[in-house]
């Protein structure tokens, strides 16, 4: 039988990985979504999501500042490299 997750420890394990990929401004969202099927966006759009199951009103701008650690246009101009071809096929083919 599954044991039921505890929501703290999952807290937790979510903001150590956010605190992480603030960090890693290095690694590129294409590269997230290659690799695993999931970027800083889509953990943005996740948060919007909880946020509405709680009856809690959030934007995506704000959820993706929470995400990213800052204004994601400030993100993308001083971290955001532009997708190789080799990235956006890989893309295309997933």
């Amino acid at each position: 039988m599954k044991k039921k997750l505890d929501r703290d420890l999952l807290a937790d394990v979510a903001q150590r990985l956010i605190d992480h990929l603030q960090k890693r401004n290095d690694v590129q969202n294409i590269d997230l979504m290659n690799l695993s099927g999931f970027c800083r966006n889509c953990l943005s759009k996740w948060y919007v999501n909880a946020a509405e199951h709680k009856n809690e009103k959030i934007d995506y701008d704000t959820a993706r500042e929470l995400i990213y650690g800052m204004p994601y246009e400030e993100w993308k101009k001083n971290f955001q490299k532009e997708a190789t071809k080799k990235q956006l096929e890989d893309f295309k083919n997933k």
